[in-house]
């Protein structure tokens, strides 16, 4: 035997036994997507225009330190409606000096102008709208995309759909509400001073400066379980947020056995800022709040110089885990509201499983039984063919950590067809080499020579496409593209190179050979 061919033979086997082996437990498994394993499916609403208030709040603070800088007294600086700052000057005087503080903010135009009395707006101009809207979208996207891969789910959906929504599938999930909550939490923590002039008994019953607000502390009683909140004012002032953050870590909470804590380590300029916020106000209390929840607030006994912090509340693991979590992963720049809502349960999957597995059995068993009765001995080579197609399809899918789908089902299906046509096109070939009088060895080197042609421009059309439908489809859309292009792929392979090796096998190294069965 020649030894090319022998090297084929070796290439064929090592290619079997390697998908083989992905395909063995407890090797690597394949994805099963939401629709077969179960799962939650999302419809999340971005209130984007949440972002822009926030923008222009910050703006707005920014603007009035500006002009006090200047020496520009203001008697109201205030944002007004969601992308517009209100501005009333202590002396008319001071307009043009006001103005060209004004004129540093480029992205707000003024409107309303009133000399005399000192007053105007800054409005933001409707491009700058439109930018933060885009922007705060993706970045809602990323955030929670980052935050679902650290929750573990495998081969999640995550995409932007129109201007404001986003689709979220998560298979597998089998605690929606915590993946809700995980998802929904807007994480924006926040360092705040206590008010420790004004007591929670005057600030409840209305007597609250204007720089300080009441937030809640939620506090579970160990024996009976009764969650009650207890109040703290707290200076609406905020001197650091979680967007320097650096680490996140779940650790056990030394003062509280049975509960867990989460450690937090900022980065250079957070580890500066809040070395100079402990150092300017030690023997104070520093309130530690997440979404407007305080969590803490310490006594500052000392300056803090490593810039570590922990946050506790009774978190049990997995509380302190998703906190963690979504402390790393980022806040999101505006809450997020759940439009829609669709838990699919696993007996729907297994359904669904089994539905396609019996249209593919019968697909195949059809195909298998046609190809022998009407090529005979060649119709057992495709055969043989598409059975190690298949088996590479499943094995490349296992290996990539590829997601099978409902619609991936069907194009499974549809490349038991492509496959089989490729073999078609090759033993068609074949018969016409042999009806014009060429001796079997030359039909079969012309017919697989000539198809070879063909059989690469339709694969490689369908796989374009195939690209295309995964790089801009969602969800069951890439299921169905990811295994018609393996599909495809190892029916490139086995179609000419293993049923060429099987046919060398059979009837070419005969010596003398009159006749093939075709």
């Amino acid at each position: 035997m020649p030894r090319r061919l022998w090297f084929r033979i070796a290439f064929v086997a090592v290619v079997a036994a390697g998908s083989i082996w992905y395909l063995y437990p407890p090797k690597k498994t394949i994805n099963l997507g939401l629709d077969l394993q179960g799962g939650i499916h999302l419809v999340l609403g971005v209130e984007a225009a949440t972002a822009i208030a926030n923008q222009t709040e910050r703006v707005a603070e920014t603007f009035k330190a500006a002009l006090e800088q200047k020496g520009i007294g203001v008697t109201h600086v205030a944002r007004a409606g969601n992308a517009a700052i209100e501005v009333q000057l202590a002396a008319p005087q001071t307009w043009n000096d006001a103005l060209t503080v004004a004129n540093e903010f480029g992205t707000y135009e003024r409107r309303d102008e009133d000399q005399a009395n000192g007053r105007f707006r800054l409005v933001l101009s409707i491009r700058e709208v439109s930018r933060l809207h885009d922007l705060a979208v993706r970045q809602a996207v990323e955030t929670i995309r980052n935050r679902v891969d650290q929750f573990g789910v495998a081969e999640p959906t995550i995409t932007r759909q129109g201007e404001d929504r986003i689709l979220i599938q998560l298979p597998g999930v089998q605690d929606p509400e915590r993946a809700k909550a995980l998802i929904g939490k807007t994480a924006l923590l926040e360092f705040k001073l206590l008010d420790e002039r004004t007591s929670v008994e005057d600030a409840l019953a209305g007597r609250l400066p204007a720089t300080s607000e009441i937030l809640y502390q939620r506090r579970v009683d160990k024996q009976t379980k009764a969650e009650h909140k207890v109040p703290f004012v707290v200076q609406k002032r905020t001197l650091l947020t979680g967007a320097e953050l650096n680490r996140a870590e779940v650790q056990a909470d030394p003062n509280s056995p049975g509960n867990w804590q989460v450690a937090i380590e900022f980065n250079a300029t957070g580890t500066k800022i809040f070395g100079e916020v402990t150092e300017q106000n030690v023997g104070k209390h520093l309130a530690i709040i997440l979404d407007g929840n305080v969590y803490s607030a310490p006594r500052i006994n000392e300056r803090i110089p490593g810039g570590r912090a922990v946050i506790t509340g009774q978190f049990t693991v997995d509380e302190a885990r998703d906190l963690a979590i979504v402390l790393r992963a980022g806040a999101l720049p505006a809450p997020v509201k759940i439009l829609e809502e669709r838990t699919v349960g696993p007996s729907l999957g297994a359904d669904s499983i089994r539905q396609g597995l019996i249209a593919i059995t019968t697909s195949a068993a059809v195909v298998f039984v046609f190809m022998l009765f009407y090529y005979r001995l060649s119709g057992l080579i495709a055969d043989v063919a598409l059975g190690l197609n298949l088996l590479i399809l499943f094995a490349c899918m296992a290996a990539f950590g590829a997601t099978l789908t409902l619609p991936g089902l069907a194009g499974i299906a549809l490349t038991v067809g492509m496959a089989v046509d490729t073999n078609i096109l090759i033993f068609e070939r074949i018969r016409e080499e042999l009806r014009v009088g060429k001796t079997p060895r030359s039909a079969i080197d012309a017919g697989f020579t000539r198809a070879l042609r063909t059989i690469i421009d339709t694969h490689l059309t369908v796989m374009v496409t195939a690209a295309i439908l995964y790089n801009f489809g969602t969800g069951a859309v890439k299921g169905f593209a990811v295994s018609l292009f393996v599909g495809l792929a190892a029916s490139l392979f086995t179609a000419y190179f293993f049923t060429r090796l099987l046919f060398d096998l059979i009837f070419v190294r005969r010596q003398k050979l009159q006749v093939i069965s075709i």
